[in-house]
C-alpha cells in the first residue's frame, strides 16, 4: 500500500510539473526552533550551491542535508536550514524551509524569494542534467502553486551579495535560464 501511495504521489507531482519533493521529515530534518511567515508569491528565486559534496542518490543526498542543517543550525545558530529548498543531483528536491517561510540565504532577499541550492561546489564544472531539471521544474512548479510570481526574477547568489555562490560554472549557466538578471 506505501508502494502504491509514493507512486501516486510521484505521478501526482510529475503531472502537475513539479519535481519529487522530499519533505523535511522525509528526510529525517530536525524541527524549526523559529518560523516567520513569508508573504507569496515571492518576486525573486535566488540559485545557490552549498560548497559541499555533491551526491547522486538519495542516501547520500539525505546525509548531505542533514550536513547543511546541522551546520546551519550548530554552527550558524540558525533555527533552521537557510535555504528554502535544495536539489541533489538524484533529480530530487529536499525540503529546507519550504515555500513559505522567510530564509536566511540571501541577505535583503530573504523576505521575499525563494533560496534554491544544489549540493556540491560548482566552480569548474556544473550540476548533472537530473539537477538542473530539478531546479527548473522546483521553480514552474512554485509558478504554477501560486509561491512564485509568474514575472519572476532569478538570480544567482553572487548577485545579491559578494560571494562565488553558486560556482563560476554554474552560474554561467543559470544565467543562460529564463528571467535572468543580474
Amino acid at each position: 500500500m506505501m508502494r502504491l501511495l509514493a507512486l501516486l504521489a510521484a505521478l501526482c507531482a510529475v503531472t502537475h510539473g513539479c519535481p519529487t519533493i522530499l519533505t523535511k521529515s522525509q528526510w529525517g530534518g530536525r524541527a524549526a526552533t523559529c518560523r516567520t511567515a513569508m508573504a507569496t508569491p515571492v518576486t525573486y528565486v535566488v540559485v545557490h550551491h552549498t560548497e559541499g559534496t555533491a551526491c547522486s542518490t538519495q542516501s547520500a543526498c539525505i546525509a548531505q542535508a542533514k550536513s547543511v542543517q546541522n551546520y546551519h543550525m550548530n554552527s550558524n545558530a540558525w533555527c533552521d536550514i537557510g535555504y528554502s529548498f535544495l536539489v541533489g543531483e538524484d533529480g530530487n528536491v529536499y525540503e529546507g524551509r519550504g515555500w513559505t517561510s522567510v530564509g536566511a540565504h540571501a541577505p535583503n532577499y530573504n523576505s521575499n524569494s525563494i533560496g534554491i541550492s544544489v549540493f556540491g561546489s560548482f566552480m569548474n564544472y556544473n550540476p548533472n542534467t537530473a539537477a538542473q531539471n530539478a531546479v527548473k521544474n522546483l521553480i514552474a512548479c512554485g509558478v504554477t502553486r501560486g509561491y512564485i510570481k509568474s514575472a519572476y526574477i532569478l538570480k544567482g547568489h553572487r548577485n545579491v551579495t559578494a560571494t562565488d555562490c553558486p560556482g563560476n560554472t554554474f552560474y554561467n549557466t543559470v544565467r543562460t535560464w529564463p528571467r535572468f538578471q543580474a
